[in-house]
């Protein structure tokens, strides 16, 4: 049987459960961000695949009130606990998405999603790790509904911080937001080292030009997008 594991990061002490994503250098550079953003009480944030609850319990912390979705039932049960640890309150719902609050309206909308480009011929289980990184072939399957959906959650002048790699198309993300009626711009950059999902891929990743034969490292950006 797999136990639990706790794992310290800048975050917090967070506890995660087999299969659910474990913070990293994308959610600190996203909390970065929620930091700039300048959250206080009175906000009313959702943070969309949770995950480990990282970003959530953050933004609870800065005071804001707190909802976050995930589809897994395990990143669900993680954030509940690690918000229950924390003596936070944070409504932890499951569903895709927005899906679970397309009724609500937020002044913020925060989410690190699956953006890591994914052979064809790979599948995931829904309690296996990869389930928080895999994004289909152009890395773009959750991010692409993410910038169709967001601003109908968002409140006027509510704010969309999202990241996610540049192998799935920063201009592309640029483009949907803005088509969908918001204003945005790319407000962080971060190279990283390529991690062993990415390192595990370079041949295919190669082979349909995302990274060039002497890339070593991986750009995240954060984007930051804005309802009038």
């Amino acid at each position: 049987m797999a136990t639990a594991a706790t794992r310290p990061t800048e975050l917090g002490n967070l506890w995660t459960l087999p299969g659910v994503y474990t913070p990293q250098a994308d959610t600190r550079l996203l909390a970065q961000a929620l930091h700039a953003e300048g959250i206080t009480a009175g906000t009313d944030l959702l943070d969309v695949c949770t995950g480990s609850g990282a970003l959530a319990l953050l933004a609870a912390r800065m005071g804001a009130r707190v909802t976050a979705t995930d589809i897994s039932w395990r990143a669900v049960m993680t954030a509940r606990m690690n918000a229950l640890r924390a003596g936070h309150r944070v409504r932890v719902r499951r569903g895709d998405l927005t899906g679970p609050v397309a009724r609500q309206r937020f002044d913020v909308v925060v989410s690190n999603p699956p953006y890591v480009p994914t052979p064809p011929a790979h599948r995931t289980r829904s309690h296996r790790p990869a389930v928080a990184w895999d994004a289909g072939r152009g890395g773009r399957q959750a991010v692409d509904r993410i910038c169709a959906h967001t601003r109908g959650v968002l409140r006027p002048h509510g704010v969309l911080l999202m990241v996610h790699s540049g192998l799935c198309g920063v201009e592309e993300t640029l483009g949907q937001l803005t088509d969908s009626g918001l204003s945005c711009s790319v407000t962080d950059r971060s190279q990283v080292p390529f991690g062993p999902v990415i390192t595990e891929r370079l041949p295919w990743l190669r082979a349909q030009g995302l990274i060039g034969a002497d890339e070593d490292k991986e750009e995240l950006v954060v984007i930051r997008a804005e309802r009038s």
